[in-house]
């Protein structure tokens, strides 16, 4: 992302930014904070007539309907925002979907194979269909979205634990394989926030409140021109806890707290 200085610091603005799966939760609280400091900002989904009411509610906001576990409708999303912004330089992968799991019966299979192709080979479509256009710009950023739960596993939650972990090491190779060009590697490591991504969460009184994460986040792209990993604060425990060496009881500690490990 572009960062101007001004009498205040560092400003992230001027960019044209599409945040497929940000009809709500994290997504929608960037895409808004992002346009309101000076960006272009396309928003995807699934529904269209939500994506209408986000419009018409949010002017200036751009939509595009997109369903992430769809590799056609992926493509047409990607060539219908690059005709209308040929200039677009930033992509967050932002899509993802988190289920409760037991895996020792045999119901699980249909939920996880949900969330590999929605958090995984959603991610990885979404990057095929976007990355050679990144690297036509003269300054552009490829923002990934894993998870505290990358490093951390909670009990209740195995796939999902497994997708984030895979976007993490996709990231840390494209960042050496696109080291060459324009391209920025970002990745963004939520601890659990109070959104809807499972029922409960967001009335979880563990979770940390949206707007308080998204005003972090954008401080940290302010701040922090040199980051590659997103950490607010709240992550950091579940992020290194293997550094510290105290892998086990981060671990213990995660799942002894409600269902959702929120």
């Amino acid at each position: 992302m572009r960062i101007h200085e001004n009498t205040t610091g560092n400003q992230i603005s001027g960019n044209t930014v599409f945040i497929p799966g940000a009809t709500s939760g994290i997504g929608l609280a960037l895409a808004l904070e992002l346009q309101a400091k000076g960006n272009t900002v396309v928003i995807g989904g699934r529904r269209a007539a939500l994506l209408d009411q986000l419009a018409a509610e949010h002017p200036g906001l751009g939509t595009v309907t997109i369903d992430i576990t769809d590799r056609d409708s992926i493509e047409t999303a990607a060539a219908e925002v690059l005709s209308a912004h040929p200039d677009l330089n930033v992509l967050i992968t932002m899509a993802g979907i988190m289920k409760v799991e037991d895996w020792t019966t045999a119901g699980f299979l249909a939920d996880a194979e949900q969330v590999v192709t929605t958090n995984l080979l959603g991610t990885i479509r979404l990057v095929a269909a976007f990355v050679e256009h990144l690297q036509k710009q003269p300054d552009a950023t490829l923002m990934t979205v894993s998870s505290g739960l990358a490093f951390t596993p909670l009990k209740v939650t195995p796939t999902y634990n497994a997708t984030k972990a895979a976007v993490h090491m996709l990231t840390e190779t494209l960042r050496l394989q696109l080291a060459d060009t324009g391209v920025r590697i970002l990745e963004l490591e939520p601890p659990s926030v109070a959104t809807e991504i499972v029922p409960g969460q967001k009335e979880s009184p563990f979770a940390m409140p949206l707007e308080e994460y998204v005003s972090e986040v954008l401080e940290i792209l302010e701040t922090q021109q040199d980051a590659t990993e997103i950490q607010v604060e709240r992550v950091k425990f579940l992020r290194y806890g293997e550094a510290r060496g105290d892998y086990a009881e981060t671990v213990a500690a995660l799942n002894a707290l409600d269902p959702h490990g929120n």
